[in-house]
């Protein structure tokens, strides 16, 4: 029988939900309880799943009861709850960005590696282009195209488009680039109406090279007219149109891709996939996470080297 793993998330908003779900689906898991700066959110989310909530001092309580936890706080606070529960011997998941600073992401990484601990972030995305097969083309990409565009919002305000949405498209070019980038160039765009409030640029356009000659032309927005994510990418041999949105591709490489990755089980439930290959790191039966600290801190570094290129002046938080 699995070992029973004690579970929690930290932060009860959308995106604590949606963890709070998976754990609750999750096999040899006791989900014990949710935990939130505000604890009347943590009661409420806490009440539809039937656990424990902390909020305020408790916070140190409420790691001392589990062994693994998931981070949907604000981005801001990611790396501040982290080390906290790598500091008392938990196994964390992370929502990206992994953190605001890189700093702070390598905090992150070198005290789970001190520890021993499992330190996963939510890439999920990896798991849709493992489903298409991308990750066994046995070429490397020559260019690579993203667009992530978004309509206005007021969810995730307290970062930059880059570290909310075009990392994601980051992670993902250098997962198939397998090479650090080189030199890079962006520019952007700011949402100027009245009451309009958010940290960094709100449209970006970023051309990057990798050091093993891959280019990668990367366009992310949250003031666009409508949704859209696309991705082409082109080998040697051909390129792959994908509609990520739509769950969809075009490939006219001689390698063969899966048509019908959508149906498949990792792709239908990208970030059950994530948690679930979290959990089975933690209990020793797999090797790796779906996406490790390690990388979601080289996608954090190339994400600030954009940011600090179109909006040099970095902003303070208050964090738990």
């Amino acid at each position: 029988m699995a070992e029973v793993l004690r579970v929690g998330v930290v932060g009860a908003g959308v995106f604590g939900g949606y963890h709070a779900n998976k754990y609750k689906q999750a096999e040899a898991v006791e989900f014990v309880g949710i935990y939130d700066l505000d604890k009347s959110r943590a009661e409420a989310l806490a009440a539809q799943h039937g656990v424990r909530a902390f909020g305020g001092d408790e916070l140190a309580e409420f790691l001392s009861l589990i062994d693994a936890v998931t981070i949907a706080t604000p981005a801001f606070a990611h790396a501040a709850v982290a080390l906290k529960a790598l500091e008392a011997g938990v196994h964390v998941y992370s929502e990206k960005p992994l953190a605001i600073t890189i700093a702070d992401g390598h905090a992150m990484v070198d005290l789970a590696a001190e520890k021993g601990l499992v330190l996963a972030c939510g890439h999920q995305e990896r798991a849709v282009f493992e489903a298409m097969g991308l990750y066994d083309v046995p070429e490397i990409p020559l260019r690579l195209e993203a667009v992530r565009n978004g309509t206005a919002s007021t969810r995730n305000l307290d970062v930059s488009v880059v570290l909310d949405l075009m990392i994601h498209d980051l992670d993902l070019a250098q997962s198939l680039a397998g090479a650090g980038p080189g030199g890079m160039r962006a520019t952007a765009r700011y949402r100027t109406d009245e009451g309009y409030k958010a940290v960094g640029a709100d449209e970006v356009t970023a051309e990057v090279e990798f050091e093993n000659g891959m280019m990668a032309h990367f366009r992310a927005s949250r003031m666009a007219e409508a949704r859209e994510r696309t991705m082409r990418i082109v080998y040697p041999s051909g390129e792959v149109n994908i509609d990520l949105l739509n769950r969809k591709f075009e490939n006219n490489t001689p390698f063969r891709l899966n048509a019908d990755f959508a149906e498949a089980d990792i792709a239908k439930d990208p970030l059950g996939t994530s948690v679930f290959r979290f959990l089975d790191t933690v209990r020793g039966v797999r090797a790796t996470p779906l996406c490790t600290g390690k990388d979601a801190l080289k996608a954090l570094i190339l994400a600030l080297s954009i940011d600090e290129e179109v909006a040099p002046e970095p902003s303070e938080y208050s964090v738990y």
